[in-house]
């Protein structure tokens, strides 16, 4: 019944963008801290970037950062992960997950996960 779903990823070349989504179901998005996690292949999943219940405060990864933007509408019930200047290490399967505690990018903040949606860069 509670439920995150991620949409959005797809193909896309080396210098594109990409917006991905992150819509709740079954709860309010408002009361929770939104993180975006990825998992590379062979890698271990790693904290992109994550957002406040506001939307006031943000952290991205260094890997990330001036490149990739998080949002939320919360009259939406939605969290955005704007992607730009996408380099083939940013080839993944995207998660959003939901918190009510804390905020972070260490996966132990948060309680509700999606199953992910898959980026790839290349050419």
């Amino acid at each position: 019944q509670l439920q995150l779903v991620e949409s959005g990823g797809g193909l896309v070349q080396p210098g594109g963008s990409l917006r991905l989504s992150c819509a709740a179901s079954g709860f309010t998005l408002d009361y929770y801290a939104i993180g975006w996690f990825r998992r590379a292949p062979g890698k271990e999943r790693e904290g992109v970037s994550c957002i406040s219940r506001g939307g006031r405060t943000t952290h991205y990864a260094d890997s990330v950062k001036g490149r990739f933007t998080i949002s939320r509408d919360n009259t939406k019930n939605t969290v955005y992960l704007q992607m730009s200047s996408l380099k083939p290490e940013d080839t993944a399967v995207y998660y959003c997950a939901a918190g009510a505690v804390g905020l972070g990018l260490g996966e132990q903040t948060y309680n509700y996960w999606g199953q992910g949606t898959q980026v790839t860069v290349s050419s």
